[in-house]
């Protein structure tokens, strides 16, 4: 697994298609001296899920930190055709 510590520094609602209710959601990897020790292994990097859930939107909220975790998955869900 690899963890990454990243900030939320945009929603941008109501982003999409006609029909479509999507929002945006950027994360910029963190930098600065209270971050030093995340910025030493990730200087730079950028995150932007378009996410048409509103309730997974509202968990994001912008100048907060998170951690994303990444770990290796199936190419195909076991429930995918």
């Amino acid at each position: 697994m690899v963890r990454a510590k990243f900030q939320c520094t945009r929603i941008e609602q109501g982003a999409g298609t006609e029909g479509h209710n999507n929002s945006v959601v950027t994360m910029s990897a963190v930098s600065g001296e209270q971050n030093k020790t995340w910025s030493k292994w990730t200087p730079f990097g950028q995150l932007n899920m378009t996410i048409n859930n509103p309730d997974a939107v509202r968990q994001f909220e912008i100048g907060k930190y998170y951690f994303l975790d990444f770990t290796e998955a199936p190419a195909k869900e076991v429930d995918e055709k």
